[in-house]
Formats: structure tokens, sequence, C-alpha cells
């Protein structure tokens, strides 16, 4: 059974999630858009270093509590170091009250049929068993959707319950996110369609269970307001999907009951370089903008 405070926070506490989950894909990116160069790192070792002093130093950050920021994601090397001297998990909970979750996936296929679904978790129930015993509440697996192809999103739909319910049966929560591509000609048919499969979906799952969704923020305001108030959905939360922070913050504020679960927005504005006062400035304001975004509806 999950942690039933933390439960209770997910579904209920003002806040939205942090998403702090870099994979080796993205990490080059992150670190960049941080300021560190590639130049900066000679091995994958030294590359992950760094990230984690990044997602640390926001950690850690006099802002990063659970009074705003009630979650975090984190990718697995993340889960298995520590920050401020405890194992991740723990520290985020029990030092900052911030419910820790994990990404599990490991990455996506190549596009086919207008989606690109999940890559084979061979180790999955390892893992999952590794999350649990290290105190995290729920997981993270995304696939994406890149056009208004009804097959294929039923396909991406049908893929990530199927995942979804194996997290469950390791007491976990997950957070099943078909994300769609926001620069798709036919992004609002292709989230009308999502609609009516994750309803399906949603609908089929036994009475008393509850998953989480991580949705790409809609054209239409509320149009995932039906999945927000569904039984088996314990809360609807949205990612940034490319778009920056204020207008990642401004599409967020029109859809009640939805909360951010930002990764690129949230660290938008940080540097490697700047002194502690200005970073811990920096992330204040953006945990403030992204809070108030995210209860605005």
């Amino acid at each position: 059974m999950p942690n039933q405070t933390q439960a209770e926070k997910m579904r209920s506490a003002g806040g939205f999630i942090a998403a702090l989950d870099q994979s080796g894909g993205s990490t080059p990116k992150a670190l960049k858009l941080y300021g560190v160069d590639e130049s900066a790192y000679g091995s994958e070792a030294e590359m992950f270093d760094l990230i984690h002093a990044m997602r640390a130093r926001i950690a850690q950050a006099p802002a990063f509590t659970g009074d705003k920021v009630i979650g975090a994601i984190l990718f697995e090397m993340t889960m298995d170091r520590q920050m401020g001297g405890k194992p991740t998990a723990q520290f985020l909970w029990e030092e900052r009250g911030v419910v820790p979750f994990l990404k599990v996936d490991k990455g996506l296929e190549d596009e086919a049929d207008g989606v690109r679904l999940m890559k084979p978790m061979p180790d999955l129930d390892a893992l999952l068993e590794r999350a649990r015993a290290a105190g995290i509440f729920g997981t993270k697996m995304r696939s994406v959707i890149d056009a208004a192809s009804a097959s294929g999103i039923a396909a991406n739909v049908a893929q990530q319950f199927e995942v979804g319910r194996q997290i469950l049966g390791h007491g976990l929560i997950p957070i099943i996110e078909p994300e769609v591509t926001i620069t798709i000609a036919d992004k609002a048919a292709a989230e009308d369609i999502l609609l009516a499969e994750l309803t399906k979906a949603l609908d089929a799952l036994p009475e008393g269970t509850q998953v989480m969704l991580k949705l790409t923020l809609p054209e239409t305001a509320n149009h995932y307001k039906s999945l927000v108030d569904h039984r088996a959905v314990m809360r609807v939360v949205a990612l940034s999907g490319g778009y920056s922070r204020e207008e990642a913050n401004d599409r967020l504020a029109r859809n009640t009951g939805v909360i951010a679960s930002f990764s690129r927005a949230l660290t938008e504005g940080l540097s490697a370089d700047q002194s502690d006062a200005d970073f811990n400035a920096t992330i204040s304001a953006t945990i403030d903008s992204i809070y108030q975004a995210s209860i605005a509806g």
C-alpha cells in the first residue's frame, strides 16, 4: 500500500511536482541551459555528477519545501545517491515534506503510426522493488504522441496502462504520461482522441484503484476536467513540454484542478555560476510563480 500521508498530500495539497528526472539523453541539454558546457566533463560519470549537483542545489534551496513543491520526480541515479547526508528520497520526504517519485521508463521507440511508444523494461520489477525499499511513493513513464492517429494513440494509452498495472502491483502509484508534442498541426484533434482513450482505460480500472496523469497543456482550457474529477485519478499534472515558463504558467492557470510538473520551465534562469543568494532568489521566484499557476484554477 502507498504511504497514506503522502497519498493524501498528492490528492489534495496545493502546490506542484518538480520534475528533476533528466536522463542520459536529456542531461547534456539540461546542463547547457544551466551554463555547463559539454567541455566541462569528460565522461558520462562526470556528467551525472554535475547534474546531481544541480538537482541537489535546487532541492536544498530554502524555498524548495512541501509548502509549495508537493512532489519531485527523480532519475534512477538520483534515487541511488544522497542529498543533505541522506538517501535522496528520504531527504525529500523527511527534511522537505516533498513526496518522491521515480522515472522508470528506458526511453522511446522510433516513431510508428504517429506515436513513440516506450522501450521494453525487462528489469522493471527489480527496479520497483528497489524503489519501494528506498521510500519512493510513485513512478513516472513517458511516451509521445506526434499525430492525431486513433490507432496510434490507442496503442500508446494501452501500453501506459499495462505497465501502470504492473507498477500498482508493487504498491506504487504510476504517473501515466502520454505527451502530446506541442508543435504538431493536429494537436487539438490528438487531444480529443487521447481524452477518449484515457477515459476508457480509467473506467476499466477496479474500484478503489487510482493512478496519476501527466498531460501536455491542452489547446482548449479544461479539456481534461472530466479526468481531474474521475474516481480513478489521484491527480492530473501538466508538463511544460517546451513552452516557456511564462506561457506554461498562463496555460496552466486556465485549467481547473490541474497542477504543474515542470522540468525545463522549473530550471529556466538558473545558472551554475550564480551565487547562492542569486540562485536561491531565482528558484524561490520560480517556485512561487509555478505554485500560483497551479492553484489558480
